[in-house]
């Protein structure tokens, strides 16, 4: 495997957690940080970069406490868990109560704790380093650290469309492992480490009404964790009932409020009508509409992307658009975007709970699924066989290493199944996808779905698979100047959501129901009437016209293909033809988004982040 060095440079944020271990100060010295926390003994607990305002930490006799991420102006309280600290088990109260996204670190007794999230923005990694446990919320920090070589059989798990869980788990580096979201790692005072669940997805017993309460608190405290320093923030307006919620809730916090809308370029598109409108209603917030003309399409700048990130993202065919308003809402004095991505992932919820709602209540399920087959034009047979299926998570995921060149399904089996089944397209060579099904059959010996029922889980696996996205894209948003937020995928709103009824979540005959009934005092009425949202097919498809030269020019000297994972000649021969009736569908989001980052590993940068520069 060739050398990447082109990693990241070390005044990219990111932090690292040390053992209380003599061998910790070795790997300190290795680090090119600018922050350093110690623990009582002297020796470097937590080292990196980072700004002041993403960092609350307290300190109590042995105990140590940081949350590093978007979190309130709460030093008290974060003190007065720190002097109460018995035990790092004793933090799950704090960790299941706190508003905002962050992660958590504390050190008692020489023992540390790690965690993230439960949705999976705040992702924690871990590696071996001089015989001890070292974690980072990067995981190309520690493949520098180590000197870990890619894993290209991940690469090629990660040419499947879609990725099924738990694949996205796995780092793109051999020895190189993650934790995943909801579950801690705890490192003893030895550099041993072992991990421990903190989260679990709570039963889904709440009424619509009661729920919708709860979320009218959580939603409101995840946007005023935002807005609660001053200054100005700005927002999303697409006119669509999730970006108009965080406004209306943004323009009741503390800070000067601008809303941002770019038009869609389809003549038949109504987010720009129904933004005024909701503009019209909030009188103290700036509405700064933008040209349709002037927004990228899609695949716009891909040879241009020079983002260090730690792991391939479908969010690079998108980059250019997510940016595209960063220098216009800084000369605003924006200093903080937030988004309402994530609204549809959790106001709403996965058909596939009628599967099992179907053999717990028949009358309930039946005319829905009637009613969901006419709103989405599910073909009858698929439909029967999907609601027939009853395997096991791990049976469903073995079978599909032997199915991963087949035909797509039809929409309704993925929708009321476990997933969509992954698949191949034509120009992954056959070593790439031997590599992938042996990724696949090796993951079903032990994979265990992220929730007991099929719905359950494909709200979570929905969740997660935004959040590795959006993660990305708050990274490059954050380094092109504006840090953004995306209050729906905080972990408060999310259980609140999950907590509810899905039957009373999802209904043919309703749209986002619990986010209306939340809404409802906040959000004028006639805001709230929106029971669709906008496309972006004309622009995906214009992209593919504008910028087909640009993915010819990923296909010249392909890295994929260079490691063989790709047949280079067949994207050229499918590229070459922008309007051929496959590209419409989203099949080369997954080879490009691959493709772009073998790219950016090879640019002339210095190394990952905190590892010691050359020379």
């Amino acid at each position: 495997m060739p050398e990447h060095s082109g990693m990241p440079g070390h005044g990219e944020p990111y932090f690292v957690v040390l053992p209380d271990h003599e061998a910790g100060l070795a790997v300190a010295s290795g680090l090119a940080h600018t922050r350093t926390l110690q623990y009582p003994s002297g020796r470097p607990w937590l080292i990196g970069h980072w700004a002041d305002d993403q960092i609350t930490v307290a300190e109590a006799g042995d105990a140590r406490l940081a949350l590093i991420g978007g979190f309130p102006a709460g030093t008290e309280r974060i003190a007065r868990e720190a002097g109460r600290m018995t035990g790092l088990a004793s933090l799950d109260h704090l960790a299941r109560t706190l508003p905002g996204s962050f992660h958590l670190v504390a050190a008692l007794d020489g023992r540390t704790r790690v965690q993230g999230d439960a949705a999976g923005l705040r992702l924690v990694f871990h590696a071996r380093v001089n015989g001890v446990t070292v974690a980072a919320d990067r995981a190309d920090t520690l493949a520098a650290l180590t000197g870990a070589g890619l894993d290209e059989r991940q690469i090629a798990a990660r040419l499947l469309w879609p990725v099924p869980h738990p694949l996205l788990h796995t780092p793109m580096w051999r020895d190189v492992h993650g934790v995943e979201p909801g579950t801690q790692l705890t490192v003893e005072r030895d550099g041993r480490a072992r991990t421990r669940p903190w989260w679990t997805p709570p039963e889904p017993e709440r009424s619509l009404a009661a729920g919708a309460d709860d979320l009218r608190t959580v939603l409101g405290e995840a946007v005023w964790v935002r807005t609660a320093g001053g200054g100005t923030v700005s927002c999303d307006l697409s006119g669509g009932l999730d970006s108009t919620s965080v406004c209306f809730l943004a323009a009741r916090g503390g800070a000067r409020v601008v809303a941002s809308t770019w038009p869609g370029r389809d003549p038949a598109d109504e987010d720009l009508a129904w933004a005024r409108r909701a503009a019209a209603r909030l009188p103290e917030v700036e509405h700064a509409v933008w040209p349709a003309e002037e927004s990228p399409l899609v695949y716009a700048g891909l040879l241009d992307i020079d983002d260090p990130l730690d792991e391939p993202s479908i969010g690079m065919m998108d980059r250019a658009r997510v940016l595209s308003h960063v220098p216009r809402l800084v000369a605003k004095g924006s200093r903080l975007h937030m988004t309402g991505i994530g609204g549809d992932h959790v106001a709403w919820c996965s058909e596939a709970h009628y599967h099992g709602l179907l053999r717990r209540r028949p009358l309930l399920a039946l005319p829905r699924l009637r009613g969901f087959r006419a709103l989405f034009d599910w073909a009858p047979a698929p439909m029967a066989r999907a609601l027939a299926d009853g395997r096991p998570y791990r049976r469903w995921l073995a079978d599909s290493a032997a199915e991963l060149r087949r035909p797509p399904e039809p929409a309704v089996t993925g929708a009321l199944g476990w997933d969509g089944a992954p698949r191949l397209f034509d120009w992954v060579t056959p070593d790439a996808g031997h590599a992938a099904a042996e990724v696949l059959r090796d993951a079903a010996r032990t994979a265990r779905p992220l929730a007991p029922g099929r719905g359950a889980h494909a709200d979570l696996n929905a969740i997660r698979t935004c959040t590795r996205i959006i993660r990305q894209w708050e990274q490059m948003s954050a380094r092109a100047g504006l840090p953004m937020a995306s209050p729906y995928l905080d972990d408060r709103v999310i259980e609140t959501c999950l907590a509810v009824r899905p039957e009373e979540r999802v209904t043919p005959w309703r749209y986002k129901p619990l986010l209306v009934a939340a809404m409802r005092g906040i959000v004028p009425d006639e805001c709230l009437a929106r029971t669709n949202k906008a496309e972006a097919s004309m622009d995906a498809a214009d992209g593919l016209r504008a910028h087909h030269r640009d993915l010819m020019s990923l296909w010249e000297d392909s890295r994929l293909a260079r490691l063989g994972l790709v047949d280079a000649g067949r994207l050229r021969a499918l590229t070459a033809r922008p309007a051929a009736p496959e590209l419409r569908e989203a099949i080369l989001y997954s080879t490009v988004g691959c493709e772009v980052w073998l790219r950016n590993l090879d640019r002339p940068r210095t190394t990952a982040p905190g590892a010691a520069l050359p020379g």
